[in-house]
C-alpha cells in the first residue's frame, strides 16, 4: 500500500469530504427542531435497518469473529462515543472553535497509528497536519472563544481523539463489507445515544417541519450511509492517517454551502485558510510516495 491514492480512492475521498460538508448544514437543520442525542439516534437507527436490509438483499455476510469485534467497537467509538462528545460539547462550543479542535484529528491519527504500529513514524504528515490545522485557526479565528468552560472543550478534543482511533480500529481489524460494518457499528450507536436521550430526559416526536424531515433522511443516507460507507471504503485502500484529513476539509464545504444555500458571508480569512489547508492536505496525504503501513496490523 502506498501513501499515494489512486484515482478511485482519490475520487471518493473528494466525495466524502463533499458528503461530511454537507452534513454540517444538514445537522443545523435537525437541531433547530429535534433534541440532539434523539435527533442523533433518529439518524443512525433507520441507517442501520436499511444497511442489514441491503445485506439481505445482496447476500452479504455478517461480520463474525475478530471481525465482528472489530464493528462493535467501531459503533462503540465512532457512532456512540464520538457523536455523544460531539453533540454535548457542541451545547456550549460554537463552531469555529469546534472546527479547530476538531483539526487535530490527523494528528491523533498519525500518533494512535504509529503507537498500535499500524504506520512508521512519518514527517510528512505530521507537518502536513500541523499546516492544515493553522489554515483551519485562520478561517475560523473570529469565532475562536476562551469563554468556554473547559469541560465542553475537552469533549471536542475526546471527540476528535475517538475518531482517530476509530479509523485505526477500521484500518487494524479483519476487512469486512463496509456495509456489514456500518450496519452492526450504527445500529450500537444509535443504541448509544438513544441512552443518553433517555438519560438527559429529551422528548421523542419525529420531525414536524419539512426541511428537518428532509434534513433527518438526508443524515440517515447520504450522510450515514454514503459518509461512513466510503470512510471504510477509502480506509481499506489508504493509509488512516491520510483518510483523516477529510475531517479537515470538511468544514471548508460547510463553509461555501452555507454560502450557496443560506446566503451567509464568506470573509477573505476563509479564502487565505483555505488555501493553507489544501497546502497541508496536499503535504500530509497527497505528496507521499512511500509505503504508509508498518507491516504491522493486519
Amino acid at each position: 500500500m502506498t501513501a499515494r491514492p489512486d484515482r478511485v480512492t482519490l475520487a471518493a475521498f473528494l466525495v466524502l469530504i463533499l458528503i461530511g460538508g454537507s452534513n454540517f448544514v444538514a445537522v443545523r437543520f435537525s437541531n433547530a427542531e429535534l433534541p440532539p442525542y434523539w435527533g442523533a439516534a433518529l439518524r443512525f437507527f433507520p441507517a442501520s435497518v436499511l444497511l442489514f436490509a441491503a445485506m439481505v438483499v445482496w447476500r452479504i455476510p455478517l461480520p463474525y469473529g475478530a471481525a465482528l469485534v472489530g464493528a462493535l467497537l467501531w459503533g462503540v467509538i465512532n457512532f456512540g462515543v464520538g457523536y455523544a462528545l460531539t453533540y454535548f460539547g457542541l451545547q456550549r462550543v460554537n463552531a469555529g472553535t469546534a472546527s479547530v479542535l476538531l483539526a487535530t484529528v490527523p494528528l491523533f491519527t498519525l500518533g494512535l497509528a504509529v503507537l498500535q504500529r499500524l504506520e512508521r513514524p512519518r514527517l510528512r504528515p505530521f507537518v502536513g497536519a500541523l499546516i492544515a490545522l493553522a489554515g483551519i485557526a485562520i478561517v475560523f479565528g473570529e469565532q475562536l472563544s476562551a469563554n468556554v468552560e473547559p469541560v465542553y472543550m475537552l469533549a471536542i478534543i475526546l471527540n476528535a481523539a475517538a475518531a482517530a482511533e476509530a479509523g485505526v480500529i477500521a484500518k487494524r481489524f479483519p476487512r469486512t463489507h463496509p456495509l456489514a460494518t456500518n450496519a452492526v457499528g450504527m445500529l450500537v450507536g444509535a443504541a448509544i445515544l438513544f441512552g443518553l436521550s433517555l438519560l438527559a430526559g429529551e422528548t421523542h416526536t419525529l420531525p414536524q417541519r419539512t426541511d428537518t424531515q428532509l434534513a433527518v433522511v438526508y443524515l440517515a443516507t447520504f450522510g450515514a450511509i454514503g459518509l461512513f460507507g466510503l470512510f471504510i471504503f477509502i480506509i481499506n485502500r489508504w493509509t488512516v492517517s491520510a483518510t483523516s484529513y477529510a475531517l479537515v476539509v470538511a468544514p471548508l464545504v460547510a463553509i461555501s454551502l452555507g454560502a450557496l444555500l443560506r446566503g451567509e458571508a464568506v470573509s477573505p480569512f476563509f479564502l487565505v485558510g483555505a488555501a493553507i489547508v489544501a497546502a497541508g492536505v496536499y503535504v500530509g496525504a497527497l505528496s507521499g510516495n512511500e509505503t504508509g503501513a508498518s507491516g504491522g496490523g493486519r
